[in-house]
């Protein structure tokens, strides 16, 4: 069986295709470095200088939804060592510092604010603790850690993530620690059997840089080795780089094409992340507030990567009152409304109609795309060797915006497609696509008018399915900028 087949019959976890649909969710850098102006602590402040003065977790959220995010995934302990909860095991904590008179607990603010207004919580916690006594003594600091992450998995509800970076470095006694990852998976699996476990991880990949950098063709199906960990953290401690690091094989910018998996033997379901900040650094630095990425560049960041099949994971730090900025706060809310304007309503009414060159079964016709229905799907024939779908809206209409869903509980395996419009009683093409994935955002410059789009499937892995279709016109004098550029 060729390599490319094999991939087709590779499907992801129940826990993965949950993650997915979050789509765009919120980093939050805090602790011992927003009051140091550190990006990474050497673990020898002292405690007494955390101290947020008016910590407010539902700020944060509110802020963080304002933009469209569905989660909040929070530094617990950095590299520093600093715990943002009393941990029992040990003194470098919240409960030492004069936060909330020693008695505060930021996790727990944070993890109640979500749940309160009803957005996901997950969890960051450095495997490099720069304080602790016990890294680099092998067992004794793996026990440490995972007593620690018990913690953080039996004490605060569910948790949607277990975001690990593979930071790793020298102790206080100057030796490096061994981590013990499949330990720390099986805590994860026994406490919070829906979390994700994130970059050093099983179940979600890094994009390979944390500059918004997305690659053109994103395959969720991609070499086993992908999810070695000592690769993932090699290469996450390098300076970061406006492009994928050019010191790796160029190869890395496709990792899942034909090409790309001719010669592996071992193949998994390793979807993306793209993380990034909405500032220069990580953590909240006053110097920064002039600095934020602009609604152009976190638009475009966010087409490539919700839009290419890749989640979005978007840092906002907040700053010492323990307050999203108000820079911040205001780009996100900004930001919500110009999603909300490029994507008011979707286009194909109840009137709408969608046929194609073939389907599997009555079960699985062409009208499903058009259905609100969250498992029905269109599904062509497997002897189609190039399926088309046609969506009628019923009248021509104005889109300047496609979106496509493969059902990726059956595998990815569209590898190419065009969309064309009617026009003038023939077929103008008006993109040209590769991978769809979870999600493909097919994003025009100009609006189209037309009354029906066609979809040609121009090559695929033995099965073409489509979950949902659909089409958006942007409001009138609303664009982002006048420089948007044609991502089509």
């Amino acid at each position: 069986m060729e390599s490319y087949q094999r991939a087709a019959e590779i499907v992801p976890s129940e826990r993965q295709l949950a993650w997915q649909k979050m789509e765009f969710y919120a980093f939050c850098h805090f602790g011992m470095n927003t009051f140091t102006g550190k990006e990474w602590g050497d673990g020898q402040t002292p405690p007494e200088v955390f101290n947020p003065t008016d910590l407010d977790a539902e700020q944060w959220v509110k802020a963080i939804k304002s933009a469209g995010m569905r989660g909040i995934i929070l530094t617990c302990k950095h590299h520093d060592g600093f715990c943002l909860w009393p941990s029992a095991y040990t003194e470098y904590s919240v409960k030492n510092s004069p936060f909330r008179d020693g008695k505060g607990d930021v996790v727990r603010e944070v993890a109640d604010a979500c749940r309160k207004h009803n957005i996901k919580f997950g969890v960051y916690l450095s495997p490099w603790d720069r304080h602790e006594e016990t890294y680099g003594q092998g067992e004794a600091y793996n026990t440490f850690y995972k007593n620690q992450l018990r913690e953080l998995l039996t004490n605060y509800g569910e948790i949607f993530t277990v975001w690990l970076d593979g930071a790793c470095g020298e102790g206080k006694n100057g030796k490096v620690q061994k981590y013990d990852w499949q330990s720390y998976y099986a805590v994860v699996r026994e406490l919070q059997p829906n979390a994700v476990i994130s970059i050093c991880g099983p179940d979600v990949r890094w994009i390979g840089n944390e500059a918004g950098v997305c690659r053109k063709s994103e395959w969720s199906v991609v070499p086993s080795w992908l999810s070695i960990n000592e690769f993932t953290a090699e290469r996450s401690q390098k300076e970061d780089d406006k492009k994928f690091a050019k010191s790796h094989n160029a190869m890395l910018l496709d990792l899942g094409s034909r090409k790309a998996i001719r010669k592996e033997n071992e193949l998994i379901w390793y979807p993306a992340e793209v993380d990034t900040s909405i500032r220069p650094g990580w953590f909240y630095h006053p110097e920064q507030d002039y600095k934020i990425k602009s609604l152009d560049k976190l638009f475009k960041i966010y087409l490539s990567s919700v839009g290419g099949n890749a989640s979005l994971l978007l840092n906002v730090p907040p700053d010492k009152t323990g307050h999203i900025s108000k820079m911040d706060e205001l780009t996100l809310d900004s930001f919500g409304r110009l999603l909300r304007r490029e994507f008011p309503e979707n286009l194909f009414g109840e009137h709408a109609r969608a046929d194609a060159t073939s389907e599997l079964d009555e079960a699985h016709g062409a009208q499903n795309v058009l259905s609100e229905d969250e498992t029905a799907y269109w599904q062509a024939a497997s002897d189609d060797p190039k399926p088309e779908l046609i969506l009628d809206f019923g009248q021509e209409t104005r889109f300047d915006s496609l979106f496509l869903q493969e059902n990726i509980a059956t595998g990815q395996q569209i590898e190419a497609f065009s969309v064309y419009i009617e026009h003038k009683n023939h077929w103008k093409r008006i993109g040209k696509y590769t991978v769809i994935g979870y999600k493909k955002i097919c994003y025009f410059k100009k609006a189209h008018k037309a009354r029906k789009i066609r979809i040609v499937f121009n090559q695929n892995r033995g099965k073409v399915t489509i979950l949902c279709a659909l089409a958006y016109k942007r409001e009138e004098l609303d664009t982002p900028t006048d420089n948007t550029q044609d991502l089509s």
